[in-house]
């Protein structure tokens, strides 16, 4: 979903540079690119930040039961 928010931005900044000069838009096109790949990469790295966390936090769960039981 955010990909898709970022691309539809790039596409109306693509857009709303109609009335500039060709090299004016060539280079905001590829600042807007450069910024959709950016927002691609933070939620990219979002998600594996949230996938390390649940990780961590199984493997804390497994801690406390083995020392649980170690502890029987």
């Amino acid at each position: 979903m955010t990909k898709t928010i970022a691309f539809s931005l790039v596409l109306a900044a693509s857009l709303g540079l109609a009335a500039c000069s060709k090299q004016e838009s060539h280079n905001a096109v590829n600042e807007a690119a450069n910024v959709t790949n950016d927002v691609g990469n933070a939620a990219d790295n979002a998600m594996n930040a949230a996938g390390n966390a649940m990780s961590n936090m199984s493997n804390a769960a497994s801690n406390v039961t083995n020392a649980a039981a170690n502890a029987m």
